[in-house]
């Protein structure tokens, strides 16, 4: 609070409380010198101070010491005594900080979000599997696919007829050696599922000095690229309720993946096509864009009525749990923001990145 005196004829209050982390209304409830605390009265009926304490002495004597306040509550009952009722009896306890669970309870630790950005291409890949239906009830293939969050290309999948962290590790190693990624240079993301978690998992990656980071347990949103792209195949007019053979859901993949990259234009990229952000040719394609709407333009002027319109952004970074800003009142009124030093925080590494030639399948 004395940094907020010693500060507010320069910044408003509201700037250097947000700054600080401080509510405003608890600057100002500290402010109020005419505060009146109020006491709750005791009720009429209830025991008086001395009673209380006759009666914590009798749930803490050594007869009754380890009895719950109902056993206690009967046995003085049949001994022809009344002290109080049950329930007073747990008041005065809890009051006592006498009161609480006796058995071990399961604590949950507490796991930190993850905090991921890419700004290229073959900076932050996120993989995950998925179950397709088989011809009968309880078959399934399983589709495992690694994706670029910053391009949204798929670098690569397979079909298998179980999950497996043999699979999940032979699917790795090759898109990373087909990819050319250099030791230290990329961040490999996933959820806790038993192939993503697994040792031989984990030993590759480290072996081949590749950064791993898990969601939080039962936390969907820590991979939103992965089930966004799922989401996207399995909503395809095509996606059929069941396959009827690994043949067929092999087919299905097989035309899917290059659509996927190389035909369909993804919102979240500006509407390019994944294969042309993962292999720097957006720059080329917006700025076509950008000709063919001038030209639209410069015909009809009169139809756009807040000027020469320009096409979508290109993409410049993808977050993986963005951290919110926070405004410090400082003497160059500057937006500091909670991700200073990635690079130390989240294992990121600025290493030169050599892309291989692109796949016509994407499939590892």
């Amino acid at each position: 609070m004395a940094v907020i005196e010693e500060n507010k004829a320069k910044y408003s209050v509201e700037r250097i409380c947000a700054g600080l982390g401080v509510a405003r209304a608890s600057y100002y409830r500290r402010q109020r010198t005419n505060a009146v605390v109020i006491t709750k009265p005791s009720h009429p009926r209830a025991l008086s101070e001395n009673e209380r304490q006759g009666v914590l002495e009798v749930l803490n004597g050594e007869r009754f010491w380890d009895q719950a306040p109902g056993e206690i509550y009967a046995t003085l009952l049949d001994e022809g005594k009344y002290l109080c009722s049950e329930r007073t009896m747990y008041r005065i306890l809890a009051d006592h900080q006498q009161v609480k669970e006796r058995r071990d309870q399961l604590r949950h630790p507490q796991y930190q979000a993850p905090e991921l950005i890419a700004s290229r291409a073959n900076e932050v890949w996120s993989w995950d599997i998925t179950k397709l239906l088989g011809p009968t009830k309880w078959t399934y293939f399983y589709l495992y696919v690694i994706l670029d969050i910053f391009s949204r290309y798929v670098v690569g999948w397979m079909l298998a007829y179980r999950e497996s962290a043999e699979l999940a590790k032979r699917l790795i190693e090759q898109t990373i050696e087909r990819e050319k990624i250099e030791p230290g240079s990329l961040t490999l993301h996933a959820d806790r599922g038993p192939s993503m978690t697994s040792q031989p998992v984990a030993f590759l990656l480290a072996g081949l000095g590749v950064t791993k980071s898990h969601s939080r347990p039962y936390v969907s949103n820590d991979n939103p690229y992965s089930e966004s792209q799922f989401k996207t195949m399995k909503y395809r007019p095509e996606f059929p309720e069941r396959f009827g053979c690994y043949q067929d859901a092999d087919r299905f993949c097989t035309e899917f993946f290059p659509w996927y990259n190389q035909v369909h234009h993804h919102s979240g990229v500006g509407y390019l096509t994944p294969y042309e952000v993962h292999y720097g040719m957006a720059p080329k394609r917006r700025d076509q864009r950008a000709e063919v709407l001038k030209e639209a333009f410069m015909k009809n002027p009169q139809r756009f009525v807040r000027g020469l319109p320009q096409p979508a952004p290109l993409p410049t970074a993808a977050w993986i749990n963005k951290p919110k800003p926070i405004f410090l009142p400082d003497a160059s009124q500057t937006t500091i923001s909670s991700i200073t030093n990635i690079e130390q925080k989240n294992g990121f590494h600025n290493c030169p990145i050599t892309n291989g030639t692109p796949l016509a399948k994407g499939q590892g």
